[in-house]
């Protein structure tokens, strides 16, 4: 008999990646690649939306080649992404009009300032769940349809398409055929009604978007149309789609109510399954959807965002030299037994939750004379774990019960260094998979569910491996001293811009 495989479609901030995965959730092949990070301005980040399409076929195919399959063994495709960033394109020639707003890109502040000026963030959070941020894709899509000349008329008239990442995948694979996204990204745009599980039409309005330049929202794990047999060789269903860090909720097997991960990736975000129920925050954090199994209830999640974690590694590296690679991190930062007071605040697109301050920009504090770039790096890899804790923290507050236990996941989480500072200064353990890929895992378990792969979640449960669970090992004397050094920190890093 014939193996059964599964392909996910990881496309993130700085890369684009396919990894196929076997019936028992092991990887077979993978392949990965770079694309280009484009800064027209200070605070503006945009993509090549064309580039990460050109890149994210190569990779299809170069995948296969390392699993060393056929792609008719493949039973589907799964698309995760990076959500909050929004491309506008011509329905007819499938071409952008204008380069991917990235959701680090700040040019929205301004307007996001300007409707909390009009009193509709409170609105704007019950239908939503969100806050009124230039993070999210909504206030991007206006901007497009304002500085693009005739977009918004043309727009109107069904002429242009919209969508976040998962959306223009979605619509390259089937050529055309389907414009879509699921409720997991959808629920990321400002735009839709987490209550009603619709397109808000008030929310459409407070943005000047017209209803028909919007996908339609599907479930996370259903089948939505075929990939183009020339992409790889043959005809495979596009089954699953769901916005990353929802996609790295599920990879980690989180599934009932009260379950919690945290991803180290370019951003750090935590996430805790709430279950049915639809739980708002009282300390900034976002409520969201999780995901939608076929035809099953909606699930939701509580959520915390950290906009620079990974990324402040790849700064390390390409901004100030101090690393020549991202790994080599850790031997720097262990060799110095602690920062020496330094801390470093890595606010290079603001901070968000708690704080929700796109002004707050990077600094590096508590510096002297003997201070070393050994101390900058294990400041900045401690940034990671303050920033981490900061959210766990206060979703504690929201579900009102201390948590016991935090699944990681993420390129950062291979750090043995990082993982334990984060578990002494949270106090509770730390779980690392053997399976660092949960959020590529989470997408290929939505297709392979859409599909029969699997006949349901709980025939995934013996897919989990853990590779290493980090116990807390620092006094609370220490632990306090430390928070409050951080806490410190980050009162200098707020409202910088506007001071």
């Amino acid at each position: 008999m014939p193996e059964h495989f599964i392909m996910s479609l990881d496309e993130g901030t700085s890369s684009t990646r396919a990894i196929i995965f076997d019936t028992h959730g092991a990887i077979r092949g993978i392949a990965q690649e770079e694309f280009t990070q484009l800064f027209p301005a200070p605070g503006l980040v945009e993509h090549n939306a064309d580039e990460i399409w050109e890149k994210q076929c190569k990779v299809m195919q170069g995948a296969i080649s390392d699993a060393g399959i056929v792609p008719s063994n493949i039973d589907a495709v799964g698309i995760t992404n990076q959500r909050e960033t929004v491309v506008l394109w011509d329905r007819l020639t499938g071409q952008p009009i204008y380069n991917a707003l990235v959701w680090q890109d700040r040019r929205t502040t301004e307007l996001c300032k300007n409707l909390q000026a009009e009193g509709l963030e409170d609105m704007v959070h019950e239908r939503t769940g969100l806050l009124l941020d230039p993070y999210f894709s909504g206030t991007k899509l206006k901007w497009l349809l304002d500085h693009i000349p005739g977009a918004r008329t043309r727009a109107a008239k069904g002429e242009l398409a919209a969508g976040t990442i998962d959306s223009w995948l979605a619509y390259k694979l089937t050529g055309g055929r389907a414009h879509v996204t699921d409720v997991s990204n959808a629920c990321r745009t400002l735009l839709y009604d987490i209550r009603e599980n619709d397109w808000n039409d008030e929310l459409l309005k407070m943005l000047d978007i017209p209803r028909e330049v919007l996908p339609e929202v599907v479930s996370s794990s259903a089948v939505i149309g075929e990939c183009d047999a020339n992409i790889v060789g043959h005809s495979i269903p596009v089954a699953g789609l769901i916005g990353d860090q929802q996609a790295a909720l599920f990879g980690q097997l989180c599934t009932h109510e009260g379950m919690v991960k945290n991803t180290y990736g370019t951003g750090c975000f935590m996430l805790m399954n709430t279950g049915e129920n639809l739980v708002r925050s009282e300390h900034r954090l976002l409520t969201t959807v999780a995901w939608k199994l076929g035809d099953q209830p909606v699930h939701y999640a509580l959520e915390g965002a950290v906009f620079i974690a990974g990324a402040a590694i790849q700064w390390l590296r390409d901004g100030l030299g101090i690393i020549r690679t991202a790994p080599e991190i850790n031997a720097l930062a262990e060799s110095v037994p602690d920062s020496g007071g330094c801390r470093v605040v890595p606010a290079f697109a603001g901070l968000g939750a708690p704080y929700w301050d796109p002004t707050a920009r990077g600094i590096i504090g508590g510096i002297t004379r003997g201070t070393t770039k050994a101390h900058i790096a294990r400041a900045t890899l401690e940034s990671l774990a303050f920033q981490t804790a900061d959210l766990l923290h206060a979703m504690a507050k929201d579900c009102g019960r201390s948590l016991s236990m935090l699944r990681v996941d993420g390129g950062a989480a291979a750090s043995n260094l990082l993982l334990q500072m984060q578990a002494d200064l949270l106090d509770i353990p730390i779980e690392r998979p053997q399976t660092l890929e949960s959020t590529a895992l989470g997408a290929a378990y939505m297709a392979g569910l859409a599909v029969g792969t699997w006949p349901d979640v709980s025939a995934l449960e013996s897919h989990r491996k853990v590779d290493q669970v980090f116990e807390p090992s620092m006094d609370a004397t220490t632990r306090a001293k430390l928070q409050s050094s951080w806490k410190l920190a980050v009162e200098r890093a707020l409202h910088w811009t506007s001071s």
